[in-house]
């Protein structure tokens, strides 16, 4: 073979190579204005609210556009950037997503199951290749041969630990007695509307799904209800870590000369009282009792021990402050849930927004007690802590025990502070006092 057939073959493996590499990667095309607005969804298969027995085809969304794939495929397992965005129900295992440029198809891994009603939910997420985001999503019922849905399962999901609706919650509606999920998400407000689902009895799960994997992990927070036949609301769903440990102590700090924080592994029982019966605390190494005045939830110990702060002094008076006596007209109307003065309700007007309504009243959840004692701690002291009969917020009853070491406290340095002194810096010398003269000298 000749050199100049050597180099024909390699400049056209070459451009092979490159022409490979070019259809890898859709990029937008070049030229022409830029598109700002994502991708739409223009159409459904099948249609919802259908009924198609014996179905075996699959479920596709398609796209007024060329939609991106994402930089991670899918392989089934539920990690793909498209298959985070799907939820089928009822199934548990990670549906089949599969991008055809302006089309998304789905089915379920084990096919689809006769007599039963599916529910797809595309999230919103949707992205074009010039990464246009689309902030809509879309629902898909249909059934392969049961009767059409209509129970709705409404409620709230909120985080216990802070007292707040969960945005974003993962909810599951699991129909007894087959054990069919449900699955949905709760809307940035912690609301959950879930539905239409078959008629029936469910049990309702709400999950803090913390790595977002549709599904429900160990040490996640979650709350359950049961839902007789008939009833679709859910009420308020407070979730929690569930643990069926006992609670033990991670740490005891000293907080001040008189108080400890303990810190459990656990968040306890609201409302429990715990009598200083239950609590002793031990010098190190002779094991003396200490009296101890207060063991309480640390919200309760702040509310209660709360120093006061110094009133604001009013008797001046500010001159240059805003006339009160005038109507603010940018204030927000408090005759009605949401009103603003100038937003009329009628045909034509914007509709005023109502605020959610407000979450039942629970005490917090705490994780920590601050032990108080009437003495000061020992400096470099040891202690030691023992409180029986400490129940969890799931209901697991324990005694924990745990040591504390104070730590002395150290000198002021006062060097540092003569230092700090010697380097102020001295006013500077204005005109007269440069011509003063300087003492005369003795003898002089």
């Amino acid at each position: 073979m000749s050199i100049r057939e050597v180099g024909a073959i390699a400049a056209a493996v070459a451009a092979v190579a490159v022409m490979a590499v070019s259809c890898a990667r859709i990029e937008p095309p070049p030229g022409g204005p830029p598109d700002p607005t994502p991708p739409h969804l223009i159409a459904t298969r099948p249609d919802s609210f259908a009924q198609i027995p014996g179905f075996k085809g699959d479920v596709e969304f398609r796209f007024d556009e060329v939609v991106s794939e994402g930089g991670t495929p899918n392989q089934g397992t539920g990690t793909g950037d498209l298959e985070k965005l799907v939820i089928l129900s009822p199934t548990t295992r990670a549906p089949d997503v599969t991008w055809h440029r302006s089309r998304i198809t789905v089915r379920p891994h084990e096919g689809w199951r006769p007599n039963r009603v599916y529910r797809v939910e595309l999230l919103p997420g949707i992205t074009d290749l010039r990464r246009n985001r689309s902030t809509a999503g879309k629902v898909l019922t249909f059934t392969t041969g049961a009767p059409l849905p209509a129970t709705l399962i409404d409620g709230t999901v909120v985080d216990w630990t802070t007292n707040r609706p969960a945005a974003g919650a993962l909810v599951e509606a699991v129909l007894l007695p087959d054990s069919l999920p449900y699955r949905g998400i709760a809307d940035s407000s912690g609301h959950i509307k879930l539905g239409p689902l078959p008629e029936g009895q469910y049990l309702v799960r709400g999950v803090l799904d913390e790595n977002r994997n549709l599904k429900l992990d160990g040490r996640e927070a979650f709350d359950t209800v049961r839902l007789a036949p008939g009833k679709t609301a859910a009420g308020e769903l407070w979730a929690f870590v569930h643990d069926t440990t006992p609670p033990r102590i991670r740490e005891v700090t000293v907080v001040d000369s008189t108080s400890a924080s303990i810190e459990l592994s656990q968040s306890l029982a609201p409302g429990q009282r715990i009598a200083l019966s239950q609590v002793t605390v031990r010098t190190l190494p002779d094991s003396t009792p200490i009296r101890v005045t207060s063991v309480l939830p640390k919200p309760l110990d702040d509310s209660l021990n709360r120093r006061a702060t110094p009133a604001r002094d009013t008797t001046a008076r500010d001159t240059t402050a805003r006339d009160t006596t005038r109507r603010d007209t940018t204030a927000a109307d408090t005759t009605r849930p949401g009103g603003r003065p100038g937003l009329e309700v009628g045909p034509g007007r914007p509709r005023a927004r109502t605020e959610p309504s407000a979450l039942t009243s629970r005490p917090p959840l705490s994780d920590r007690l601050i032990l108080r004692v009437p003495q000061p701690w020992k400096p470099e002291g040891k202690y030691e802590v023992e409180i029986r009969g400490l129940r969890t917020v799931s209901g697991v009853t324990g005694d924990v025990r745990g040591g504390m070491t104070v730590k002395p406290v150290a000198a002021a340095d006062t060097t540092a502070a003569r230092g700090a002194d010697s380097l102020k810096r001295r006013p500077p010398k204005t005109r007269a006092d440069s011509l003063k003269r300087p003492p005369a000298k003795k003898g002089s």
